[in-house]
């Protein structure tokens, strides 16, 4: 028939040009010829099934194109942006970062850019506008029954490629950037989406689920704060223009520390939820598979053995401070699973205890010593998730006087991110200054032991000075410190580097917990 070249012609071309997009990824998708069949015929099915679903609903082959084409551009920018800060390309679980950008625009946005969010509405909206103005309808050509039973084949065939090729496909690596260059994006998405649906795990069994504790407890139990600072690390080594008494305090807190070095955490710029779930929990991306990229999708639905929900076991009051709102990456859902007894969120705090962009470190010192004062005689862990120095730093400018303040040597142009997060981080090595004070006066004044543990949660984002001054390991620091050995006179420990899934059991052990850590 005549009429079904309507059909065959857009649908022929649209699968074919579906293959562009990817080739201006970085890093790029293999050549289809070194892909193997499994990842082509899963691209072809799963375009087939867009183009299908579409086809019914809008009844214009063509659009339909179209419409798929624009939403590879999309994809293509969001991947581009993402890679360009994070260096980890755009992954299935990071689709809900669609509605989170919505709900807090500034978290994202500002990283894809004025140029890429226009180009892409632009792109949507010149195919509506050419696919319904342009096109007619295949009904009316083809009769409705003919086009349903059309829709049907087509849905048939999709499945049937999809079908061949999931089950032939290799496995994927947990690898983001090497299992989208195996695989191709199509392929890509498929996989980890349905490994986030499908795979299985155990996490009952880890370090917190093993732990054996003592039928006996001290009479006077630690109390723990734990600073997960947000972007924190030590930039003084990769920039030998940053004066030295940025992080003075922070210096001798490690210099009074029972354990102190560099953290490897498993994210880079963003992700936070990566790293504080490996510290919670004590699991590492090995363990987790699928479910390292976001944990608490999974957190949120089941609960783990974890350090909250061990303090609590032992008599501890469990709160948690973060000044946001307790939803994003669903907290409120996966903290009372942990074992968290309070959630102190961002309607505790108001726009006058802002610094930047965030609720400053300053007002989150003063809610972390208003918890402290205020606790009976009852031991209590406090978790804290900073916000003062998350990005997007490039939406800030340095304030009179930063330069001179914070560098013996002017950085090299383009790098004003660098003397805006200078100017935070000098912000969290006052936090240090505060809370130890404050728990050196209680140790002193009450004889209250307390143990203070502080980490980084990744480095920043400042891709411009990045490219001036090159790009860190992603490395952070952390520092485990007791009131109790620290008003002794100790030898100044060597650093001990660390993994963040081994850091909690450091600190049960730092602070005179009776439990066998290994």
């Amino acid at each position: 028939m005549s009429e079904l070249h309507n059909l065959a012609w857009p649908l022929l071309c649209g699968l074919g040009l579906s293959w562009l997009p990817e080739r201006i990824l970085q890093p790029k998708p293999l050549p289809l010829r070194q892909r193997g069949l499994p990842s082509i015929l899963l691209h072809c099915g799963i375009w087939l099934l867009l183009f299908t679903l579409l086809l019914l609903l809008c009844q214009r082959p063509w659009f339909a194109v179209a419409l798929i084409l624009a939403m590879q551009y999309l994809l293509v920018l969001v991947h581009q942006a993402k890679f360009s800060t994070l260096q980890e390309a755009f992954i299935f679980q990071d689709f809900e970062y669609f509605t989170d950008a919505i709900k807090h625009p500034r978290l994202y946005l500002p990283f894809l850019g004025i140029t890429r969010t226009a180009t892409a509405t632009l792109a949507f909206i010149a195919a509506i506008a050419l696919g319904i103005g342009l096109e007619p309808a295949l009904t009316g050509t083809l009769g409705l029954a003919f086009f349903l039973l059309i829709c049907m084949a087509l849905l048939s065939t999709s499945g049937l490629c999809i079908s061949l090729a999931h089950h032939h496909s290799p496995k994927i690596l947990y690898k983001p950037n090497e299992d989208l260059q195996q695989l191709g994006q199509f392929a890509f998405f498929w996989h980890y989406g349905f490994a986030e649906k499908y795979d299985r795990h155990d996490f009952s069994q880890n370090h917190f689920s093993h732990l054996p504790i003592a039928p006996s407890l001290p009479d006077n139990l630690s109390d723990i704060i734990v600073v997960q600072s947000e972007s924190f690390f030590d930039p003084r080594p990769y920039y030998s223009g940053i004066k030295a008494n940025v992080l003075d305090n922070f210096d001798q807190l490690q210099a009074d520390s029972c354990l102190y070095g560099r953290l490897q955490v498993p994210a880079w710029g963003a992700n936070t939820v990566r790293t504080e779930c490996a510290f919670l929990t004590g699991l590492t991306g090995q363990q987790l598979g699928i479910h390292q990229f976001n944990p608490y999708r999974l957190l949120a639905k089941q609960g783990i053995p974890n350090l909250a929900g061990l303090l609590k076991q032992l008599g501890y009051r469990t709160v948690c401070i973060h000044p946001y709102p307790i939803s994003f990456y669903q907290r409120d859902q996966v903290y009372p699973r942990m074992g968290f007894d309070h959630f102190i969120d961002i309607k505790a705090f108001n726009a006058g205890q802002m610094d930047g962009q965030y609720t400053s470190d300053e007002a989150v010192t003063d809610k972390i010593i208003e918890l402290l004062d205020t606790a009976s005689q009852q031991p209590i862990f406090i978790f804290v998730i900073t916000m003062e120095n998350h990005g997007p730093l490039h939406l800030e400018k340095p304030a009179s006087g930063d330069l001179e303040k914070f560098h013996h040597l002017p950085p090299p142009p383009n790098c004003q991110d660098l003397t805006v997060y200078l100017r935070h981080l000098k912000n969290a090595d006052l936090m240090v200054k505060r809370l130890t004070e404050k728990l050196r006066h209680r140790q002193q004044e009450q004889d209250k032991q307390s143990t203070l543990c502080w980490y980084g949660d990744h480095v920043p984002i400042m891709a411009s000075v990045y490219g001036q001054l090159g790009t860190p390991d992603g490395y952070t620091d952390y520092a485990l410190w007791n009131s109790r050995m620290a008003s002794q006179q100790n030898p100044v420990n060597p650093p001990q580097p660390l993994s963040i899934d081994e850091l909690a059991m450091r600190l049960l052990k730092a602070a005179g917990l009776p439990c066998q850590v290994v």
